[in-house]
C-alpha cells in the first residue's frame, strides 16, 4: 500500500531549485559525507557491521550509491518517484548479512542516514529561496521524493534479506558456522557430532588461516588463493567457514603451510596464519592466533600480503596498550622513528642477520660500506647508539613495523 498521495506536477520554477540544490548535494564537503557515514553506522542494527571493516565498506558504499542515484534521477525528473536501484553488490551485501545471521533490523542505517541527509538537505533548501511559497512546494516535493524512496528500498532489501535467511535454513554452511562456533567456544559438543557438521576432523594437526580481500576484490578470488595454498602445503582437505564479506576462515590439517608463493599470485588477497596445534585445542588456538595477526594485517599503512603468528608473538603482546606502545617506540627511537626506509630497513636486517653486517649487506644485495653508513645514520639520530640499548631498539622497530 502506498502511504504517499498521487504525485503532483513541480512548477518549473521548484524544478529548477531542485536542480540546483542537487548539484550542492553532488559537491558535498567531506565533513558532510563523514556526518551521514556516521548515522549510517549507529543504526540499531548495525553493531555487528560497524565491527567488521570489509562489510561496513560495503555498507557505506550502497548508501552513497543511493544518493548519488536519487540525486541523478531528480537532476532529470525533479521530485519524481525515485526507482529503487538493487546493485548485484547490494545483493552480495543482502546474502552476507543473512549468512551472517543478521536480519532486517541491518536496514536501519538507511533509516539513521535518511534524517541526516533530510536535515542537511533542508539547509540547502533555505539557502536557494526567500520566497516562501518556493520553499514550501520544495521542501513538500523533496520529502515525499526521499521518504518514499527509502521506504521502498528498504522495503525490497527486507524482502530480499528474509528470502536469504529462508534459503540459508537448512543449508550445510550455517549448520557449519554453528558447529566452528561451539568448537570455538569451548562448548561440549561431541567429537562425533562436530565432526560430521563440519565435515572434518578435530584430531591431528591443524594450522587456521584468515583470507581477507582488499575493497572490490571478488569472493571467488579468496577461494582461489586458499586452493593455491592447498597445493602448495601438499594438503587436499580443509574446512572453510565465510566470515564476512570477502573474509574466509580456514583450517588445515597439517603442521606445515606454504602460502608465500602461493598468495604472490593472488595480490587482492591477504593471509594471516596462526601456529600449527594439535587436536579440539589447536584448532581453537591456532584460529584465535590468525584473528591476533589479521587485525595487524589490517592497520591502515601495511603493505604486507602473508603474516605468521611467530613472526608477531611478541607485537602482539606488547602491542595491547596502545599508547603505552607509542610512547616506547617514540621515547626508544627518537628521530629514528621518522628516519627513511631505507635506514630502517637496514637496522631491522642487521638485527635479523644477528647484528654482523657482511650478512646484512648479503641480504641487502648492497655493500657491507653501505650497510656501516646506514648504521652510523641510525646511531646519530637515536637517543642511545643502538649497540647501547639494542633489545629496546630491536623491539621498537617491531612495534613501529606492525602498529604505530
Amino acid at each position: 500500500m502506498d502511504l504517499f498521495p498521487v504525485d503532483t506536477p513541480v512548477t518549473p520554477a521548484v524544478a529548477e531549485l531542485i536542480r540546483t540544490g542537487v548539484r550542492a548535494v553532488l559537491d558535498a564537503p567531506p565533513e558532510w559525507i563523514a556526518e551521514l557515514n556516521s548515522a549510517a553506522t549507529s543504526g540499531a542494527g548495525m553493531e555487528g557491521v560497524a565491527g567488521d571493516s570489509p562489510l561496513l565498506e560495503v555498507a557505506l558504499r550502497i548508501n552513497a550509491g543511493n544518493l548519488s542515484h536519487w540525486a541523478a534521477v531528480n537532476m532529470v525528473e525533479p521530485g519524481a518517484r525515485v526507482p529503487v536501484a538493487i546493485t548485484e553488490e547490494a545483493r552480495a551485501y543482502i546474502r552476507d548479512l543473512a549468512r551472517r545471521g543478521f536480519d532486517s533490523r541491518a536496514l536501519d542505517s538507511f533509516r539513521t542516514a535518511q534524517n541526516v541527509a533530510w536535515r542537511l538537505w533542508m539547509q540547502i533548501c533555505f539557502g536557494l529561496t526567500d520566497d516562501p511559497e518556493l520553499l514550501r512546494e520544495l521542501l513538500e516535493v523533496t520529502s515525499t521524493s526521499i521518504a518514499r524512496f527509502i521506504d521502498d528500498t528498504v522495503r525490497e532489501l527486507a524482502e530480499l534479506i528474509e528470502t536469504a535467511r529462508a534459503e540459508l535454513a537448512a543449508d550445510t554452511h550455517a549448520q557449519r558456522r554453528a558447529a566452528v562456533a561451539l568448537v570455538l567456544e569451548g562448548a561440549p559438543i561431541t567429537a562425533e557430532r562436530a565432526e560430521s557438521q563440519l565435515r572434518y576432523r578435530l584430531d591431528g594437526p591443524h594450522t587456521a588461516l584468515v583470507l581477507v580481500g582488499d575493497p572490490g576484490t571478488p569472493p571467488e578470488e579468496l577461494e582461489a588463493t586458499c586452493e593455491s595454498i592447498m597445493e602448495a602445503s601438499g594438503v587436499t582437505r580443509r574446512l572453510v567457514v565465510i566470515s564476512g564479506a570477502s573474509e574466509l576462515w580456514v583450517w588445515l590439517p597439517t603442521a606445515t603451510v606454504d602460502a608465500d608463493d602461493a598468495v604472490s599470485a593472488h595480490p587482492g588477497v591477504r593471509v594471516a596464519i596462526g601456529s600449527a596445534g594439535e587436536a579440539r585445542d589447536g584448532f581453537r588456538a591456532s584460529h584465535f592466533q590468525a584473528l591476533t595477526v589479521r587485525r595487524l594485517l589490517g592497520r591502515p599503512r601495511s603493505s604486507r600480503r602473508v603474516a605468521r603468528y611467530e613472526q608477531v608473538r611478541l607485537v602482539a603482546l606488547l602491542g595491547e596498550d596502545r599508547a603505552t606502545a607509542d610512547e616506547f617506540v617514540t621515547s626508544t627511537l627518537g628521530e629514528l622513528k621518522g628516519a627513511d626506509d631505507q635506514v630502517l630497513e637496514c637496522v631491522r636486517a642487521w638485527f635479523a642477520a644477528g647484528c654482523r653486517v657482511s650478512e646484512t649487506a648479503a641480504v641487502l644485495y648492497t655493500h657491507r660500506n653501505t650497510v656501516l653508513r646506514r648504521l652510523a645514520r641510525a646511531d646519530a639520530l637515536l637517543p642511545v647508539p643502538v649497540r647501547e640499548n639494542p633489545v629496546h631498539v630491536a623491539v621498537a622497530l617491531e612495534l613501529l613495523d606492525w602498529i604505530v
